[in-house]
């Protein structure tokens, strides 16, 4: 007992020390950026980090590298970066979950993802709604009705617990009451390919990792999660257009964040140059070739937009009882 209290305090102190507060380098950068991505080679969140990489290696003439370090739901990158030095040079590229979910999701983390500071949103993904081919349901409202005549025994897959797609789910099913089974899969390909097989009812998706088979009319995308329609989509109704569920919206995004006590000169300079990059032509076609779009938010919209997300998505694994870690 005596030692589990010494340990549960070390780990306090830990937290709450933090790292300690840089001087803003008028010089910055002067030597080489580092991007730790939480995020496999090749996913949404390594590519954009790599076109951003690439842009900001141009502009500045200093390296920047990004380095995969993936597990633990990326509470590994997380914490790497949450531990290094607040001075720009080591910066966090990471799906959403690490900053609006983790906190929520862990009973106890090492690190404290709230107090990781924003530097800018490297792309915007948005999310579609799925059924297999065989389903009845073509509209929000069928699955709806579908699922509440059929309840506790339809399926959903997701990327795995706590994913965007599977808090997206819960999400939906909270606001209309359905009973729908969740199936959990590591890793968004083997999710889409059950859902192509059959084998699973419906799931939320990134539409970059779905549209190949929505275009080989192997699942059928019956409403996307955004507010408005996609240009890629036009025929795809949003779901706010069922008239069922006002202001439903659910995207992907990818961000890029820094230590906590970061200077606010540091990633005022990241984000402005990050920020015109990407209304570049040669960005925004890079981005749109994996089905992403650039995002135009400073610092203080990008605080205001996490803080928003991790209180909606909080509440949806408060309210589920959503649990990943210990």
């Amino acid at each position: 007992m005596i030692k589990l209290a010494f340990g549960l305090l070390g780990l306090a102190c830990g937290l709450m020390a933090g790292p300690a507060l840089a001087q803003p380098d008028a010089n910055f950068p002067n030597r080489p950026i580092r991007i730790i991505s939480a995020s496999p080679a090749g996913g949404g969140v390594d590519l954009s980090a790599r076109i951003i990489a690439d842009h900001l290696q141009r502009l500045w003439g200093q390296p920047v590298t990004v380095e995969n370090r993936t597990g633990g739901s990326n509470n590994i990158a997380g914490e790497a970066v949450w531990r290094a030095a607040p001075d720009g040079y080591t910066l966090l590229a990471t799906p959403p979950g690490t900053i609006t979910a983790n906190a929520a999701l862990f009973k106890q983390l090492n690190y404290d993802p709230a107090t990781l500071t924003p530097v800018a949103i490297m792309a915007v993904g948005p999310n579609v709604l799925a059924v297999k081919n065989a389903s009845p349901a073509k509209t929000v409202a069928q699955l709806i009705a579908h699922a509440k005549a059929n309840a506790g025994t339809l399926s959903y897959a997701s990327q795995g617990n706590g994913s965007t797609s599977h808090l997206t789910f819960e999400l939906f099913k909270s606001r209309t009451g359905i009973e729908v089974n969740h199936v959990p899969y590591k890793g968004a390909a083997p999710a889409v390919n059950d859902l192509a097989g059959g084998h699973i009812d419906t799931m939320f998706c990134d539409l970059g990792t779905i549209l190949p088979l929505y275009q080989g009319n192997r699942v059928r995308i019956i409403a996307t999660a955004t507010l408005k329609r996609l240009a890629l989509l036009p025929e795809v109704p949003t779901i706010e257009e069922s008239g069922l569920l006002p202001g439903f919206n659910s995207t992907t995004f990818f961000s890029l964040m820094a230590p906590p006590k970061t200077p606010p000169e540091i990633r005022a300079k990241l984000n402005k140059a990050i920020v015109a990059a990407m209304q570049t032509p040669e960005l925004d076609a890079k981005l749109k070739l994996i089905f992403v779009e650039s995002s135009n938010l400073d610092i203080a919209a990008m605080d205001e937009f996490i803080k928003s997300e991790a209180k909606l998505w909080g509440g949806v694994i408060r309210a589920a009882n959503i649990t990943v870690g210990q």
